[in-house]
């Protein structure tokens, strides 16, 4: 990043472990998901989200705007919510039908919350189940942030 002074990987506190990132990913209660309106214009939403070890999973209705602009273009951004320790990913979303997958989403996501979401939830004609595959993730540490930048191409990811 020129101009902002960043250190090389050996300096600073150098580049932060991927075990870092995914603690982050695991822990943020909410991630902000970017997705692009038909007309380009952006598009940015907070979700619940549970991070499987490979892929970040959220779910909304099949009508809302984010799933629309998904069927439209599967490029999106997503960010935990903790902006001094950020982890931000950029990748491909796929919405889910494979009843399996979807019932493994769940079980996360009421372990995660607190929350009893029960068998409606598993039915891809009334709820759409995303997972978004990253090409790439960056994190920092504000406390080092000139020390701490790192991106990953998490193993497996498109691109």
């Amino acid at each position: 990043m020129p101009g902002y002074g960043i250190a090389g990987p050996d300096q600073g506190a150098g580049l932060l472990p991927w075990s870092w990132a995914e603690q982050r990913l695991r822990d943020s209660r909410n991630v902000w998901l970017g997705t692009t309106w038909p007309d380009g214009r952006p598009h940015l939403m907070p979700v619940w989200a549970v991070w499987d070890g490979a892929q970040l999973w959220f779910s909304s209705s099949l009508g809302s705007r984010k799933i629309r602009n998904l069927r439209r273009n599967p490029e999106v951004t997503a960010a935990t919510q903790d902006p001094e320790q950020p982890v931000v990913l950029a990748g491909t979303a796929h919405i889910e039908r494979d009843t399996a997958a979807i019932r493994r989403f769940l079980d996360a996501m009421n372990a995660k919350y607190g929350t009893d979401y029960g068998e409606d939830f598993l039915d891809p004609d009334v709820n759409a189940s995303v997972r978004i595959s990253p090409r790439w993730v960056f994190a920092l540490d504000e406390a080092d942030f000139t020390g701490t930048p790192t991106r990953w191409r998490p193993p497996g990811g498109p691109g």
